[in-house]
Formats: structure tokens, C-alpha cells, sequence
């Protein structure tokens, strides 16, 4: 996947003189945050690669390093998941060229005629623009699909818009998801977002007390994420691709005087895996609520329970 960082460099992008005639030197291009890529953004997602392959081109997202209403508003909701996870995401969705843009004045201010003519066609040598139903782009919000629309059929671009996308009768959204991860709803979580909540984050050195007690576990930092309550999970645990069952402790560790933190930390044992962690990205999904987080009367105690709740996780994975 081929990703484009700033509005500078997409309208400093050339297609034509790097591919030719190619296809990758047009686009079918989707626009939007894609906060969670849940199942609502696959299936418009699905959309773009059936329109790129109709017009044999290649399949581009524009989408926001921040969130749109932290500019246009004054505050914005936490994303539910970061970045780096987002493109991640989007990659394993089939996009395969990607702009990422932080959604500053130039963009709020750009006429619907501008972001067409120099974006869409200029930049991007767009023969397709998919926007989200209630999309609404630029100046005074006049981008909507209809206007694109117009613009499209007079520039040479067709448009499409998506639908809603209802599951259990409710319009999936990223904040039910939001909601629903923050109150420990896994389930609607995982029906909404076509697959488990998690995290992606990096390995960093702990102090090691897992691996004393016979658990080495890594110490993941997530990037910005919405994260489930406190508590010990059955969880999996991506790496490279490859999937590990694991069991992990989202919290401030009470059993250890002073190891409470400013944020929580989320310690992950993986189960069937040996190796060093450190620096590397990990990403964990959250599959089943085990028990809260609790402080232990002494580290064998805490020894006992870890093992129990290793034997669940593994037998909750398994089932």
C-alpha cells in the first residue's frame, strides 16, 4: 500500500508521470475518518474495490490523521482506534494507496469545485468518489454526494454513496462502538465492528516481575485507542500475522506498591510463544471479559490466580 502523508504532497502528486497509463495512475477514491473500520466502512469499503476494478483503477482512501470536529467544533470524540491501527486496517481492507490528511483550515475552507478539480482530478486523476451517506465536504459544507454528484458529470467522475448499515436494527456507528467498548459490551463491540475490540501498541521493557513469577508478559503502550474496563482478559495477540492465543491485564496492577501508574498498562502473556517483545508492535484483541482486577495478599497467591486465568483464556480461545 502506498501512503501519502499531507495536503502538500497530494497536490504535489503526479500519477501520470510515475505510472503512465497504467492503472494505478487513476483512482476510485472513498473519503472519510473510517474511525474503527467497522461494518458499516467495510461495506463501503467492498463498494470501492467493486467500482476500482469496474473502472480498472486503483482503489485510494482519503482519510484524517485528526478527527474533523476537533477543528470544526472545539473537541473531539477518542478515536477508537489509533493511526497506525487504522491504516493497518484499512490495508487488510484491499485499499491500496492511501492519503492521510490532517484536516486543517485549507481543507474546511476548499470549495466542493476546488477538492474536485485539484484533488480529485488533478492529484488523484479520479474516474470514481464514494462518500459516506451524510458526507458532507469543504466550505460551508457544501460537498455533499449530490453536489459531487454534478460536479462528477460534468468533470468525467461517477459518484456513489453509501447506506446505512443496520445490525439488531441499530445504525452501526463508531460511537455505539465507543459506547459499547467503554462499558464492557464485547459482544455488540464485535458485532458492530465485524470482528474483536483491541488495541494496537508497542512492546516496551517492564520491570520484569511477570517473568520472576514464572509469566513473562509484554508491557504494551497502545496508541491512542478506547480501551475496555479494568479487568483480566482472554485475549489474542497479533504478531507479524501471526495469531497467539494470550491472557492480559488491563490496569494498574495493585498487588505491587507503587507500580500504579497515570494510565492504565496492558500486560499480555502470550501462550504458546517465547522470544523478546521489546521494541516490536503488538496488537491484541479483547475477546472475553475473565474477572476485575483485583490486589493479591502476596505474589504466590498472584501466582495461583495467573495460571487459572491462563487455563481460561486458553480454554475460552479454544471453545
Amino acid at each position: 500500500m502506498r501512503l501519502i502523508e499531507g495536503l502538500d504532497a497530494l497536490l504535489a502528486l503526479d500519477l501520470a508521470a510515475t505510472y503512465g497509463e497504467t492503472p494505478p495512475s487513476r483512482s476510485v477514491v472513498a473519503v472519510g475518518v473510517f474511525d474503527g473500520v467497522h461494518l458499516g466502512h467495510q461495506r463501503l469499503l467492498h463498494q470501492l474495490l467493486e467500482m476500482s476494478s469496474a473502472h480498472g483503477c486503483m482503489p485510494t482512501v482519503i482519510t484524517f490523521a485528526n478527527h474533523p470536529d476537533q477543528l470544526l467544533h472545539g473537541q473531539a470524540p477518542p478515536l477508537l482506534v489509533s493511526v497506525p491501527h487504522r491504516l493497518r486496517l484499512l490495508r487488510r481492507a484491499g485499499v491500496q494507496r492511501l492519503v492521510l490528511l490532517t484536516f486543517e483550515p485549507r481543507l474546511q475552507n476548499m470549495p466542493a469545485r476546488e477538492f474536485a478539480e485539484r484533488i480529485l482530478g488533478r492529484s488523484l486523476r479520479a474516474r470514481g468518489l464514494l462518500l459516506g451517506y451524510d458526507s458532507a465536504l469543504g466550505k460551508d459544507r457544501e460537498g455533499t454526494p449530490q453536489r459531487f454528484a454534478d460536479l462528477g458529470a460534468e468533470l468525467g467522475f461517477e459518484v456513489q454513496a453509501g447506506t446505512p448499515f443496520l445490525v439488531d436494527g441499530q445504525p452501526v456507528s463508531s460511537t455505539a462502538i465507543r459506547a459499547a467498548i467503554a462499558r464492557g459490551d464485547l459482544g455488540t463491540a464485535h458485532r458492530f465492528l465485524g470482528r474483536y475490540p483491541g488495541a494496537l501498541g508497542t512492546v516496551v521493557k517492564g520491570d520484569a516481575r511477570g517473568r520472576q513469577i514464572g509469566f513473562p508478559t509484554a508491557n504494551v503502550v497502545p496508541h491512542a485507542a478506547v480501551m475496555p474496563p479494568h479487568g483480566v482478559y482472554a485475549v489474542e495477540a497479533i504478531l507479524d500475522g501471526i495469531v497467539y492465543p494470550a491472557v492480559a491485564n488491563l490496569g494498574n496492577r495493585p498487588t505491587f506498591a507503587g507500580a500504579a501508574t497515570a494510565g492504565a498498562v496492558l500486560e499480555v502473556h502470550l501462550l504458546n510463544f517465547e522470544g523478546d517483545l521489546y521494541g516490536r508492535e503488538l496488537e491484541v484483541t479483547f475477546r472475553q471479559f475473565l474477572r476485575p482486577e483485583q490486589k493479591f495478599a502476596d505474589v504466590a497467591t498472584l501466582r495461583e490466580q495467573i495460571a487459572r486465568d491462563a487455563a481460561a483464556a486458553r480454554a475460552c480461545l479454544h471453545a
